[in-house]
């Protein structure tokens, strides 16, 4: 398929894959033979790195512990025209892959995401299944996107995207950040639905339910307040003043009855949380200015690649 002498790299961050990353390797060679295929480790104690090595994979190494840190490091150091990222758990199918290769070149596209359809059985694990129904809800409403599945790890990129795209996220929090920057900067990308299937014997999720769905959520906020801030502090701004306004309406009835005032600290709270509202607002003016700035830059530097 790769009539048009296109270099394609697919990237695979992998952290303790022994029982899966051969068959992943080697499935990505059949499907790509015209490919790259990289394996960069992230700290594995196992066998992953000689079972990638005899697969016929190139060795990369992001000693910092954190998907997003070897995404970013992978992106900086690999030269390609398209970037096929996937995990190295086995739970995508490399024969897809020249499907979603195909899109992204016929259709001049930026990104194309592999939606996941098996995400319902997430390797028994419901909590995964409900958090991921969640936080896509959650993501359109905030950024009013159209992705239906932000945490899929099955993705293909053109080389304009990887090389101006700015991450700052250290874990999984890394496939949201990408959406983020597509949208923001409204990117051309398509959705192709992808088969999920369930880890193979011997390999481990290393995601926790809470924990790391705390951890999504802060940093999903961190992305609001870096993208949308006049929304996040605008929004902060009518909640303090219509509290205060609801603390100080009782009070200004009962003024206007007897000429007193009865409750002195909450008159003092009522004007704390209005003058709260006006700086929550004028922060969020301000800081709504250097995110526009730098979403200039932001699109500048796209261009330039």
């Amino acid at each position: 398929m790769n009539d048009l002498d296109i270099e394609i790299a697919v990237l695979l961050p992998c952290r303790n894959e022994e029982a899966t990353i051969r068959d992943v390797v080697e499935g990505f060679k059949i499907a790509l033979p015209e490919a790259s295929v990289y394996v960069y480790d992230n700290g594995s104690v196992d066998a992953t790195v000689s079972e990638a090595l005899e697969a016929g994979a190139i060795i990369g190494s992001e000693p910092a512990e954190g998907k997003g840190r070897v995404v970013r490091r992978m992106f900086a150091e690999i030269e390609a025209d398209v970037y096929v990222m996937a995990d190295g758990d086995g739970t995508y199918d490399p024969a897809e892959s020249p499907i979603l290769v195909k899109k992204l070149l016929d259709a001049s596209l930026d990104m194309v995401v592999g939606t996941r359809e098996g995400i319902t059985r997430d390797a028994g694990r419901r909590g995964h299944v409900v958090g991921n129904r969640i936080f896509n809800r959650l993501y359109k409403m905030l950024f009013s996107s159209g992705f239906s599945d932000i945490f899929t790890g099955y993705r293909v990129f053109s080389r304009r995207l990887v090389k101006s795209f700015p991450s700052i996220s250290t874990g999984f929090e890394i496939e949201t950040e990408i959406c983020v920057h597509t949208s923001q900067l409204d990117l051309p990308v398509a959705e192709i639905p992808v088969s999920y299937g369930l880890r193979p014997e011997g390999s481990k999720s290393k995601l926790n339910t809470i924990s790391d769905g705390l951890k999504l959520l802060r940093a999903m906020l961190v992305l609001v307040k870096e993208n949308r801030p006049f929304f996040m502090f605008g929004s902060l701004s009518i909640l303090s003043i219509f509290s205060s306004v609801a603390l100080v309406i009782p009070l200004a009835v009962t003024y206007a009855q007897t000429g007193l005032v009865p409750r002195l600290p909450t008159v003092v709270l009522a004007t704390g949380l209005a003058v709260l509202g006006l700086l929550f607002l004028a922060l969020g003016l301000i800081l709504d200015s250097i995110a526009k700035a730098r979403m200039e830059a932001k699109r500048i530097s796209y261009l330039q690649n």
